[in-house]
């Protein structure tokens, strides 16, 4: 497997970020594994990349298993509550904590546990059915009890733009994401550094509009 299309994303986002008048040491890349076993990502790993995304929990933990110890792991998968349990504690990063259920449920999860987890509130900034996480209008009429539970530590925000191809629409909902989480800082006074969005089709887009992560699989694997 080779590294070539790795290094060429990697240059894409250091052109998109100095495009957008961004240092591109702002801009982390997690490696979306997805349906790719570690002997094909070894060659990221060799090349300096240690953060993944996974979806699957089975998969996530194969691959930590198989993988050195310093990868740090992203689960950006839909979260069921009665999963929570597997996976708080192993991953460095939780992208899709769509609801402040789900959040509660995690906060339980690691004060039994006595750990803290990261978390990033997934808002649904397209309007599609089709996507998880709170409306941004819904996240700031219940942003207060997410800040106010216990063992986690919230981060920032995710999101995903539709599949389309009109730029506008697209550059449009990452743009709200960035204005939501502007909102939610001045309403509740906490500083949510990380915005989750961008992948392999639409990552130069989010780069313009303030991602600070970008979730790549297709682009890196193809």
């Amino acid at each position: 497997m080779s590294a070539e299309p790795y290094r060429r994303v990697l240059e894409s986002i250091q052109e998109a970020a100095r495009l957008a008048g961004r240092d591109p040491k702002t801009i982390s890349l997690v490696a979306v594994t997805k349906n790719i076993p570690w002997e094909q990502v070894l060659p990221l790993y060799q090349e300096g990349q240690r953060e993944f995304g996974e979806s699957r929990i089975p998969d996530a933990f194969l691959k930590m298993e198989q993988a050195p110890p310093d990868c740090r792991w992203h689960m950006i998968g839909n979260l069921q509550a009665n999963k929570i349990r597997k996976i708080v504690g192993r991953f460095a990063l939780i992208h899709s904590v769509d609801t402040p259920e789900i959040a509660k449920k995690i906060s339980s999860v690691s004060g039994e546990l006595g750990v803290s987890t990261s978390i990033l509130l997934e808002a649904n900034t397209s309007g599609e059915a089709s996507k998880h996480g709170l409306s941004p209008d819904a996240w700031l009429e219940q942003i207060e009890q997410v800040v106010q539970l216990p063992h986690l530590s919230i981060r920032g925000m995710m999101t995903m733009a539709p599949l389309s191809e009109d730029e506008k629409v697209v550059r449009g909902c990452f743009a709200r994401l960035r204005q939501l989480r502007d909102q939610i800082e001045r309403k509740v006074g906490i500083k949510l550094p990380v915005l989750s969005m961008g992948m392999s089709h639409d990552y130069r887009l989010a780069i313009a509009e303030g991602a600070t992560l970008v979730r790549i699989g297709t682009a890196l694997f193809s």
